[in-house]
């Protein structure tokens, strides 16, 4: 789908404020209200936006540790890939999970309330997941970026 100017200065001024009232990001954008309204619409018959969702912030909830897991599958089963993701995304503490190409195969992003419940999760739930080869894991000290901005 192509996109023009006043597509960008809308997505633009929605990113940075995702909530305002259609009429306001309108005037932020410079068009009529009428106008943004009929340009969302086309943006999301166009698949560019694909939803509104609610934002939740796990740590306010007393959700503490965050870690990610790296692993390798033991590619001799053919249906390892698929068997490993079913499993996967039947843990609630994952919220996260790509694949890729390279050396790593898979990645989790696991959240535990504490490094106890973390051991638990992880002795319970993440090791006993199908056709792990190998696994590495990283703790997230801090995060420097998050950003869902785009350079429009």
């Amino acid at each position: 789908m192509q996109i023009d100017d006043t597509d960008r200065r809308i997505l633009r001024q929605l990113l940075a404020e995702p909530d305002l009232p259609t009429a306001e990001l309108a005037l932020r954008a410079g068009v009529t209200a009428a106008t943004c309204w009929r340009r969302l619409e086309r943006l999301r018959v166009g698949g560019v936006l694909r939803g509104e969702e609610a934002v939740i912030d796990w740590r306010a909830l007393g959700w503490e540790v965050e870690v990610s897991l790296r692993f390798t599958l033991d590619k001799t089963n053919p249906r390892a890939f698929d068997e490993f993701l079913e499993a996967a995304r039947k843990v609630p503490e994952v919220l996260e999970i790509q694949t890729f190409l390279g050396q790593t195969d898979v990645r989790l992003n696991v959240i535990a309330r504490d490094m106890a419940h973390y051991q638990d999760i992880y002795r319970a739930r993440i090791l006993t997941l199908p056709h792990i080869a190998d696994t590495d894991a990283l703790m997230l000290i801090s995060t420097i970026k998050n950003s869902a901005e785009l350079p429009l």
